[in-house]
C-alpha cells in the first residue's frame, strides 16, 4: 500500500460526503469508517471490468448495509464505471442513476437490489449457491472449464446481524460450505440510536465460526495491509468467511464514534475539517487524475489476463457442438429463458379427482424436466406441501448438483436465497404454507421489484388449514400477495387451473405466486388451462335470464357452481366465473372484463379469506363473502361452519343477497 492507495481512499471519502451534502441526506458515518476496506476490496482483489461491468465471471458484490450507498457510488466512480460526476451530484434525486439505495439495472456495477437490512447476506449467499451450481455443470462437462469460477462478497454493518434474515441465511451457509462467499463486517458499535451495547452484545466471531464460517478480526481499519492480509487469508479458506472490522463511525469527524455522524449531512466545518485531514484541497466533486490512473492499473494488472482468457474460452464455446455447455451459455447470457410448456403433454382424463398438492407435484415435475436450471426447495415442508423433484437429489457440498434445496426452517432466507439464485440466472421455486409467506413478504417484494422468475409455491390455504389451530389458518396472506406490485398471484380451482398457471409461468418472466388447496379436487365443468392466462372468465353461463354472478377462486368455485345447479330450482339462473388471477384479470381490456362481469348485475364473491380488494367488482361489502375475522381449532368442517363457511350457509347467503331487492 503507498501514498497513492491513500489519496484514492480520501477521494472516496470527500466525493461521498459531497454526494451527501448535495442531497441534503445519507449516512456520513459509515462513509468514513468503510471506505479503507471497500477500497482495498475493489482495487486489490475483486475481479471486475468496470468497462464491462456484466462481465459472466466477474465477482460479485451485495451492499447488504444499504445506507452505504454513497460509499459504494464514489468507490465504483474511482474504479472508471460508468458513473460521471454529474451522476454523483445527482445522488438520490428523481431518475438519477444513483438512488438512495442501490437498485440492479439502475447503477453500473450493482449485481442486485437488496432492500432492508439484512437481506443482502441471504442475497449473497443465494449468488454463491447459483455459482457453485452453475460452476459444477460446467466442470462436468469440461473439467478445465474457465467461464464460471466467481466469489461473491457482501458488505454488512452491525445492524444486518441484528436481523435474523442474516442468521438464517449464515446458518445455511455454513451448512453448503459456500467457500466463495465472504462477508465483510463494518462493526462501529454505534447505530441510529447510539451504542449498541444495550442491546448487541454477542460474540460475533464466535457465532459464526459455530456456524462453521471461518472468522478473523480486524481492529485498525485504517492500515490497509491489515485489510488486505485478512481479505487475502479469507479466500484461502475452505469455508465461507466472515471478517469483522472493528471501525470507528464517522472516523476523523468531530463527531466520530456518536450516533450524530450516523445519518443526515455533516455540517459544512465539519466536512471542511475532515478534508483538510485527509489533504483534500480539490473542488468539490473533483478527483485527481494520478488517482484515477493508479486504481484503474491496479484493476488491469490483476484483472487484464484472466478477462481476456475469458473471453477466449466464452469464444470457444459458442463455436463448439457441445449442447450442454451452450445451453449455459444461453442461460447466462439471455437470461429471459421460456420452457416449452406445450411439450409438457399433460393428459387429463374427465375423472381425475387428487389433491391439488400432487396435481401440482406431477406438473412441477414434467416443467423441471425441461431444463436443469430450474431447482428449488422448501423452508422444511417439501413432505407436507409436495413440491419437490422425485428424479434429483438434494442439494449438499457433497452433491452439489442436486436440484432439492432443504433450506431447513428459515422462510425469511430462503426467499431473500432464491433472490439471489434468480439474479444469477436461474429460474428457481419456493414452497411452504401460505400462513408463513408473512415472514418472506420482504424478500418477496423485492423479487417484484427486480422482475425476478421466480415461483412462490403456498399450500394449506384458507380457515379450512385448521387442524394446526388458528394461529395456523391464513386470513390476510392472500390480500397481502395481491397487493405487492408487479407481482401475479394464483389461486386455481382445479387441474386444469394449475396447468393453465403453470403455462403462464413458463411463458413469463415474474414473480408468481401460486395458492394451493390441500383438498381433493376433480376436474371442473368449464374450466381451461388458457382460459386462466385471462386471470377470471366464465365457467358455467346462466341458461336464459341472468339473475346474479357467482366470483369464486380456488377450491370454492366447486361450491359455486354446485350452488348454482341447486338454486336453479328456485328460479334463480346464476353464472359462475373463475377468478384464478384477479391481477390477470383487471389487466384485460374493458370489453373483456364487462362481458364478463356486466354491469347492474347482482356479483357475489365467494372466497375465505379477507375481502380487502373483492370491492372492486361488488356493489357493497355484503356481497363478499369472506372472512375478516381469525379462524378457530377444530376439524375442517366444523371450522367452516363455526365460521359460516360451510356449503348450506354459503349457499343460503348467496340466495338470501339474490332474490332481496
Amino acid at each position: 500500500m503507498n501514498t497513492n492507495d491513500n489519496n484514492a481512499i480520501a477521494e472516496i471519502k470527500a466525493l461521498a460526503l459531497d454526494m451527501i451534502s448535495q442531497a441534503k441526506s445519507g449516512y456520513p458515518g459509515i462513509v468514513l469508517s468503510g471506505a479503507p476496506i471497500l477500497y482495498t476490496l475493489y482495487a486489490r482483489h475483486m475481479h471486475i471490468n468496470p468497462g464491462n461491468p456484466d462481465w459472466l465471471n466477474r465477482d460479485r458484490f451485495v451492499l447488504s448495509s444499504s445506507h452505504a450507498s454513497a460509499l459504494l457510488y464514489a468507490t465504483l466512480h474511482m474504479c472508471g464505471f460508468n458513473i460521471t460526476k454529474d451522476d454523483l451530484k445527482q445522488y438520490r434525486s428523481i431518475d438519477s442513476k444513483l438512488p438512495g439505495s442501490p437498485e440492479y439495472e439502475i447503477t453500473p456495477g450493482v449485481d442486485i437490489s437488496v432492500g432492508t437490512p439484512g437481506m443482502g447476506i441471504a442475497n449473497a449467499v443465494g449468488m454463491a449457491l447459483a455459482e457453485r451450481y452453475i460452476e459444477n455443470i460446467l466442470i462436468s462437462e469440461d473439467e478445465s472449464q474457465t467461464l464460471i469460477d466467481y466469489r461473491t462478497y457482501v458488505y454488512c454493518s452491525d445492524i444486518d446481524l441484528m436481523k435474523g434474515v442474516s442468521y438464517e441465511a449464515a446458518s445455511f451457509a455454513g451448512a453448503q460450505k459456500l467457500e466463495k462467499l465472504m462477508i465483510l463486517c463494518d462493526v462501529s458499535k454505534v447505530t441510529n440510536d447510539g451504542s449498541v451495547s444495550t442491546h448487541f452484545i454477542e460474540d460475533i466471531k464466535a457465532r459464526f465460526e459455530a456456524m462453521g464460517f471461518f472468522a478473523s478480526e480486524v481492529k485498525d481499519t485504517e492500515n490497509l495491509k491489515n485489510i488486505d492480509k485478512a481479505i487475502t487469508t479469507a479466500k484461502k479458506s475452505k469455508k465461507p468467511s466472515i471478517i469483522i472490522f472493528n471501525t470507528i463511525l464517522g472516523s476523523g469527524s468531530r463527531n466520530e464514534n456518536n450516533n450524530v455522524s450516523f445519518e443526515g449531512p455533516l455540517s459544512d466545518d465539519d466536512i471542511f475539517a475532515i478534508k483538510r485531514k485527509l489533504n483534500i484541497t480539490i473542488a468539490p466533486f473533483e478527483v485527481r487524475k494520478d488517482s484515477f490512473v493508479h486504481v484503474k492499473n491496479l484493476i488491469n494488472e490483476r484483472v487484464g489476463k484472466k478477462y481476456n482468457e475469458h473471453v477466449d474460452y466464452f469464444n470457444k464455446i459458442k463455436s463448439s457442438a457441445n449442447d450442454r455447455l451452450l445451453n449455459v451459455l444461453r442461460l447466462l447470457t439471455n437470461k429471459d429463458f421460456q420452457i416449452p410448456f406445450e411439450s409438457l403433454n399433460f393428459k387429463v382424463g374427465d375423472t381425475y379427482s387428487e389433491s391439488l398438492l400432487l396435481t401440482n407435484h406431477k406438473i412441477l415435475n414434467m416443467v423441471a424436466g425441461k431444463s436443469e436450471f430450474i431447482l428449488g426447495g422448501s423452508a422444511d415442508m417439501a413432505s407436507t406441501t409436495k413440491a419437490y423433484l422425485s428424479n434429483t437429489s438434494i442439494q449438499t457440498p457433497l452433491k452439489p448438483l442436486g436440484r432439492n434445496i432443504n433450506f431447513g426452517a428459515r422462510e425469511e432466507a430462503m426467499s431473500g436465497i432464491l433472490n439471489g439464485m434468480s439474479i444469477s440466472g436461474l429460474k428457481t421455486y419456493a414452497s411452504t404454507k401460505l400462513i408463513h409467506a408473512d415472514s418472506m413478504k420482504s424478500s418477496m417484494r423485492m423479487s417484484a421489484f427486480m422482475n425476478l422468475p421466480i415461483t412462490y409455491l403456498f399450500t394449506h390455504d384458507g380457515v379450512g388449514a385448521s387442524e394446526d389451530g388458528a394461529t395456523f389458518e391464513p386470513i390476510e396472506q392472500l390480500t397481502t400477495l395481491r397487493s405487492i406490485p408487479n407481482m401475479v398471484t394464483f389461486r386455481p380451482s382445479d387441474i386444469n387451473e394449475v396447468l393453465g398457471t403453470w403455462e403462464y409461468i413458463c411463458k413469463n418472466k415474474k414473480t408468481v405466486s401460486v395458492v394451493l388447496s390441500k383438498n381433493v379436487m376433480p376436474k371442473l365443468p368449464g374450466t381451461h388451462p388458457k382460459m386462466v392466462l385471462r386471470g377470471g372468465y366464465i365457467v358455467k353461463k346462466e341458461e336464459k335470464k341472468l339473475d346474479g354472478i357467482i366470483i369464486a377462486t380456488g377450491r370454492e368455485v366447486l361450491d359455486a357452481l354446485n350452488i348454482a345447479i341447486e338454486l336453479r330450482s328456485e328460479n334463480l339462473d346464476i353464472r359462475v366465473v373463475s377468478m384464478p388471477s384477479m391481477e390477470l384479470f383487471l389487466k384485460e381490456d374493458k370489453t373483456y372484463q364487462d362481458g364478463v362481469l356486466p354491469k347492474n348485475v347482482k356479483t357475489i364473491v365467494i372466497e375465505p379469506s379477507c375481502k380487502l380488494g373483492w370491492g372492486l367488482f361488488v356493489s357493497d361489502e355484503k356481497y363478499i363473502l369472506g372472512l375478516n375475522d381469525f379462524g378457530y381449532s377444530g376439524q375442517e368442517g366444523e371450522v367452516l361452519k363455526k365460521c359460516g363457511f360451510d356449503y348450506e350457509n354459503l349457499k343460503m347467503k348467496v340466495a338470501r343477497l339474490l332474490l332481496n331487492p
